[in-house]
């Protein structure tokens, strides 16, 4: 899945980053966990929070992944 591009988008006024592979929005995360299911279900199949955490792979907007409100 490295040639694809993941963008976590800026955490909402409602709380929640929306996540996108691609142009396809996958849905929104509230939580470190929430986002590795969400890139699970687009095919990093066996990527723990820790390997989201450290992967290059993924483009965090307004804040990194331990942020998730606004």
């Amino acid at each position: 899945m490295s040639e694809h591009c993941v963008i976590v988008c800026p955490p909402s006024a409602a709380g929640g980053r929306q996540v996108r592979v691609d142009d396809r929005l996958m849905g929104t995360a509230h939580s470190l966990h929430d986002l590795t299911v969400l890139l699970q279900n687009a095919g990093l199949t066996g990527w723990d929070e820790l390997d989201v955490v450290e992967s290059g792979l993924i483009e965090w907007h307004e804040g990194g992944p331990e942020v998730w409100e606004p």
